[in-house]
Formats: structure tokens, sequence, C-alpha cells
């Protein structure tokens, strides 16, 4: 154990953590020249198209250092803010951290935040300034930004290229001689933490974990504490690019274990693994359970794949334990499930990896947040979907999340970024200069109006150059209402929505223009109303396609063509009554571009 290190890399998004993490596993050659690519250990096309982490990933490397062979577990991280819960679970399996900041962009939001959560789980923190090498690296300027938020000394900040693998071999000493070796007790009962797990088709849930005491063997029973099953341990492993068996995985060490459990439900991430013949008394205090931010239906094209959806999603969750679904019904789209994300760009990657992986066609809905509504005879209700909401007679209030949102940027933007938060009722609580060209604004915010397009305006307005993080704080009162949508009188479930009552009537004249844009044209006249009770506050109508019913008259009586119109007058009527209106996809998607 004592030649073990256990380390994450922990960055804002595109700061070059997999690009470092490349030259470490070059260095030592951990993977061969051939099997080496650029993001070797994004193993998902949407990473490798995006250029982001989506899931965090483990893999062993053997290094020798004077003469001595040392293990290190490096567990790369996502940088998104959105992915936050997969870096909290690397953390609580490591001793150490390299904190990574790119030299052309200095400190930002989530570095802040990633760095923070380090801290609560006492790691070791090694800072290095990445990509040196660049055009307009500030490497004085970003160096004091570091001393100023971790109190190093600048001997401390190693300088390094994940490019060109300037610095590597220096990362190297300081995870050696600063990172702890793991401590632990071999002899001890098995005290192994679940931080993470996939899905293999043919060999069932792969669960990944980091022992704390005691020792793992193959073919031994083994019981996980929080479901209570036993299980007998078919493969024991380290983490290598592919999975590679051993005969026992012991304390410190960081590994996998196949049961050959083919059921989602039945390993949880945080839960703990001990033998059957010798227990350990408590389970491991790990993860609380993820809070997600945004809900959103998702609902077959065909409702016949259903079944199909649902394994779907369940073998989703397994790759993904922040993805928590429940299944419910729409009058407009059937059944489907009610899904929680940690964000909207959480929500994207769901949807896309449904597609792709699952080749499953699914329908979105508006994604909204979760609130607490509270009834005339005091009963609290959660609302997750707005058609959960009680009547307006027996509301008494409704409170609405807000978060502490963290926004770092130049101090040229700093009055663009107010006002587009104070639009969206947000209230200024700190701002504090990091240094002269980097100012941090603390804001507070409901939740739901940062939900659809506060991230890309942010950008916008700043030039790229604003960095922006939040954590949940608390549920506070405000005036909220439900808008509906009726398209001919029938209320669309899909497309309500719960909102400020100041927002109320902008919004929905918007999303009735829009409507009227996206909707084909019918036999039949459209009417399409936002409506706050019984008082609609907006209306659109579409015109019917008319069929020239009189081209066949030429000659004769006015009253021929009179009575042709009336009978197709007649049969608009009647078509009305009877005719629906389907809602394309691309309605539900363009209520997120409202604003644009």
């Amino acid at each position: 154990m004592e030649n073990i290190r256990n380390f994450c890399i922990i960055a804002h998004i595109d700061h070059g953590k997999s690009t470092l993490a490349d030259r470490l596993l070059e260095t030592t050659r951990t993977v061969s020249e051939r099997k080496l690519q650029a993001q070797t250990l994004d193993n998902m096309d949407i990473e490798r198209e995006r250029g982001i982490t989506i899931k965090s990933h483990a893999i062993q490397m053997d290094y020798m250092h004077e003469g001595e062979k040392y293990v290190l577990n490096l567990i790369d991280t996502p940088g998104h803010v959105d992915f936050s819960y997969e870096v909290s679970r690397s953390i609580a399996a490591c001793e150490g951290a390299l904190l990574l900041v790119d030299a052309s962009q200095g400190i930002q939001a989530q570095t802040i935040s990633n760095l923070y959560l380090a801290i609560e789980n006492d790691l070791e923190i090694i800072p290095v300034i990445n990509k040196i090498d660049m055009d307009g690296a500030m490497i004085e300027e970003v160096a004091d930004q570091i001393i100023d938020l971790i109190g190093c000394d600048m001997e401390d900040i190693i300088q390094a290229s994940g490019k060109t693998g300037i610095g590597v071999p220096d990362i190297f000493d300081a995870i050696i001689h600063r990172v702890p070796a793991p401590k632990g007790n071999v002899d001890a009962p098995l005290e192994a933490l679940i931080f993470d797990s996939i899905f293999n088709a043919y060999r069932g849930v792969i669960a990944y974990f980091r022992i704390l005491n005691g020792k793992i063997e193959k073919n031994s029973k083994v019981k996980f504490v929080n479901t209570g099953k036993e299980y007998e341990a078919n493969e024991v492993g380290i983490l290598r690019l592919d999975l590679e068996p051993r005969a026992e995985v012991c304390a410190g060490d960081v590994g996998y274990i196949i049961t050959g459990i083919k059921e989602s439900k039945e390993i949880k991430v945080g839960d703990t693994i001990t033998t059957v013949d010798n227990p350990c008394k408590t389970a491991i205090q790990g993860f609380e359970d993820v809070k997600p931010m945004v809900f959103a239906g998702i609902y077959p094209m065909d409702t016949e794949d259903y079944e199909a959806l649902r394994d779907s999603l369940e073998k989703l969750q397994l790759n993904d334990a922040s993805l928590v679904y429940e299944p419910e019904t729409s009058l407009a789209l059937g059944f489907g499930f009610r899904c929680g994300f940690l964000g909207l760009l959480h929500l994207e990657i769901i949807q896309e990896r449904l597609e792709r992986e699952f080749d499953m066609s699914v329908i979105t809905t508006v994604p909204n947040v979760s609130y607490y509504a509270y009834t005339t005879k005091g009963v609290e209700l959660l609302v997750n979907n707005p058609s959960d909401l009680p009547e307006t007679s027996m509301l008494n209030y409704v409170e609405e999340p807000y978060i502490s949102a963290q926004i770092i940027s130049k101090p040229e933007y700093v009055g663009s970024i107010m006002n587009l938060c104070i639009e969206r009722r947000g209230t200024l609580k700190n701002q504090v200069y990091l240094t002269q060209s980097r100012v941090e604004l603390t804001f507070d915010l409901p939740l739901a109006e940062i939900v659809f397009d506060f991230y890309d305006k942010l950008k916008s307005i700043s030039r790229g150059y604003a960095s922006f993080d939040y954590q949940m704080t608390d549920y506070r009162r405000s005036d909220l209402i439900k808008l509906d949508i009726l398209l001919n009188g029938e209320k669309v479930d899909a497309l309500s929505a719960l909102i400020h009552r100041s927002k109320a009537s902008t919004f929905g004249r918007k999303l009735c223009v829009k409507l009227k844009e996206l909707l084909p044209r019918q036999q039949f006249v459209i009417a399409i109303q936002a409506a706050i009770g019984a008082k609609v506050i907006a209306r659109e109508t579409i015109r019917a396609l008319r069929k020239d019913v009189t081209a066949k008259c030429y000659g004769g009586d006015i009253t021929r063509k009179r009575k042709l119109l009336e009978k197709q007058k007649a049969g608009k009527k009647k078509m009305r009554q009877i005719g629906t209106v389907q809602v394309p996809q691309k309605a539900f998607l363009a209520v997120l571009k409202l604003n644009d």
C-alpha cells in the first residue's frame, strides 16, 4: 500500500484534463502507441464530438520512480457544471487531486467549485498550470490567482503542457511525494465503496470500487450492504484501458467486480461491498442521493415502444447514476417517463444517447424544475409537473428553488451580466475582485430562470469570457401561476408551464406566435390560446387551408356557387369539432428558444 497513489484531475471545462491524461498514459506506457488517440479515456462518440468529458473514467498506471515501482490510480473527471455529481464520486475515491488551470484563461467558476469539493474531502491539492506553450499564456498572472486561492507557494505550482508533455515528469514526482498513500488494513473485514458502474450486454453490471479495508478475492461470497443482496464474485480485477482480471484486489486499490447482476435496481452507487463470512460493522458514509435540478417528460414516438424505452432508461441509469425517472402519462403524448436531470446539457446528452445507443426516437417535453405547493388546508405537495399543481381555489402559495450562482468574468462585462441576472429575478449578494482583470459576482437566482438559455446568454454577452457555477440553496415563496396552452379549446398538458406572474403575458404571447409558425395548417381553423385558469391572455389563429370548390362552376346562377360554399362551410365546422391537432416535436423544443 505504501506504493499506491489514488488521484483525480479537477478543472473547468476545456482546460485540458483529457489531453493531460493522454500524456500520463503515454509516459507510463499504460496504453500502446497503436491504441493511443486524442481523449483516450473518453470512449463515447458524443464526448469526442463535443470535446467534453461526460463520465468519469478510472485507469491504473505503473510508474518507476528511483528504482521503485508505484501503482497510480487516475480517475478522470468531467468539467461541466451539470456533471459535478460525477466529480464528487471520483473525489470520494481519492487522496489527492491535480488542480488544472488553463494558462490562457485563468481560474474559472467550476475550478473553484471542484476545488472546494476536494478540500472538503481532505485531498492533497497539486496546482498545475496547463497550456503554457500557448501564445496567450499568462503564467505569472494565473500563478498569482492560484496562490491567492489556495495559499500555496510559487514553487509548489507545476507548469505543464498536456499537448507537448512539458512538466509531466514533475507532475509524477509531485504525485509520488505529495499525495499520501492510502490508509487501510488488509486483514480487517472487507469495506469497499462503489463509486461507479457500467452495463455490459453479455456480462451484466460491472461495479467499480475503491477498497478502504480488507481484500476481495475471486469466487468469494460478497454482500452489498444497502440492498442486502448476496452474490458470488465471478471476476475481480483492476482497471487498465480494458478490464484486467486478478485473483484478488487489496486495501487501498481501485478495481472492478462482476457478479452477474442483470437488474440495475440491485446495485447502487455509494453502496458498500463486504464479505458474507466476515462482514464489516457499518456501511461507509459515502454519497448522498443525487438531487435532480431539471425535470422533463420523455415519451416514445410510437406508444408500442414504451417497454423498450423503460429498458433503455434502466441501462442508461447504470452508466449514469444521476439520471432518475418514474412513469407518467400525458393526454397529448400517452405513456412515458418523468425524468430528472442535473441540467440542460445532461438532458441533451441523455436524449442523444437514447437515440444513438438504443435507437429510441423520443419526444421530450418542456423542461421545468420542482416546486412545493401548499394548499389552503396546509398540505405540502411536491410539484414536478405543472399539471400536478392544485386548482387556484385550493392553492395557498408556491415555493420555488433558489440557487447561489458564482460568475467570474472580466470587469468590462459586469454591467451586462448584472442586467441579465436582474432580468432573471436575481439579487446581487457579493462582488469581489480576485485580480485586476477578474471579478467574481455572487447572485441569488431562481433555478427556473437559469434552466433554459441563461448559460448561452451569459457566454454571448461576455464574449465567452464569463464562467458560471451554482449550488442549490433553499426554497422561497414566489408569485407563480400555471400557464396553459389550448389548441381549439383542448389543453396541451405537455406545453403547460409554471411561470412568475410578471412574465406570464409576455411568455404566453411569444409562445402563441411561435406555435403559429410551427403548427402545420389544416383544413380547419386552429385557435391557439394561452390561458391562466379561465382567463385567456393571448391568442393566435391559424387560417384553414382553402380548396376552391367553385372552380367547376363556369357560368349559371350565383346561387350554385353560394350553395357549394355553404356546403364547404358546414363541412369545415364539422371537421373543426372532430379534427385533432398533432403537435410536432420541434414545437416542444421551440419553447426553449423563445428568447432568441
